[in-house]
């Protein structure tokens, strides 16, 4: 794998990210109605959590159902996406400029990630394809 290779799963898992950036921007503001700082931190959660758990998708050719990651990755992984979830409830989180957001928020971020992840997989596949058929 050279520079090509990473080159473009770089453009297009980039750009698969920023489709998600731009629905979670629009959740935030037209369905929320989320203040400067709610928005912030809805998607401070939302990137961090889907990067975090993108990661297990993106890791292998295989599909992420079918290969298992290390009991290190899937704990820490789980564990980030926990603790920044619960973070803007903290005491010290204003400090940090986050602002709890509604509890609904969560159901939605669900629905964002699980898109995300099937996302994610149908173009690894479809990524991984059109390497071997060039």
């Amino acid at each position: 794998m050279g520079f090509k290779f990473y080159k473009k799963f770089m453009i297009v898992f980039g750009i698969l990210s920023s489709v998600f950036d731009y629905i979670t921007f629009g959740v935030l503001i037209f369905l929320f109605k989320a203040s400067e700082v709610e928005f912030q931190t809805g998607w401070f959660i939302e990137s961090v959590v889907s990067a975090t758990l993108i990661v297990l998708v993106i890791r292998t050719r295989k599909s992420f159902t079918k290969s298992k990651p290390s009991k290190y990755l899937a704990f820490f992984s789980i564990s980030i996406a926990l603790f920044v979830m619960i973070l803007p409830y903290i005491p010290f989180a204003s400090i940090l400029g986050f602002k709890p957001v509604p509890p609904i928020f969560y159901l939605v971020l669900l629905s964002i990630v699980v898109f995300y992840i099937v996302s994610a997989e149908i173009t690894k596949r479809w990524f991984y394809k059109s390497l071997n058929s060039s």
